[in-house]
């Protein structure tokens, strides 16, 4: 069970979920942006697609990290 680990072991895992469950899509974010201002620079009559399809990208990596943030929050709960 969750409550026999102790709660510094629980404080720890909501540390590690919420820092790896921030700096993953952040980086995986300016990966995207990058390449998306590459390829708008390249063809600029598509940029509106390409815009589009960033931003959907990006929503959906930040929604990764907030369900990091739920996990940890759910963790520390249990405290």
């Amino acid at each position: 069970r969750i409550m026999d680990l102790g709660p510094g072991l629980i404080a720890m895992s909501a540390a590690l979920t919420i820092s790896i469950t921030t700096i993953t899509p952040a980086i995986a974010q300016s990966r995207a942006a990058s390449k998306a201002l590459e390829g708008m620079a390249r063809q600029p009559e598509a940029a509106g697609e390409i815009r589009t399809a960033m931003i959907l990208a990006l929503a959906f990596m930040e929604a990764l990290t907030i369900y990091g943030l739920l996990i940890a929050f759910m963790l520390v709960g249990k405290i």
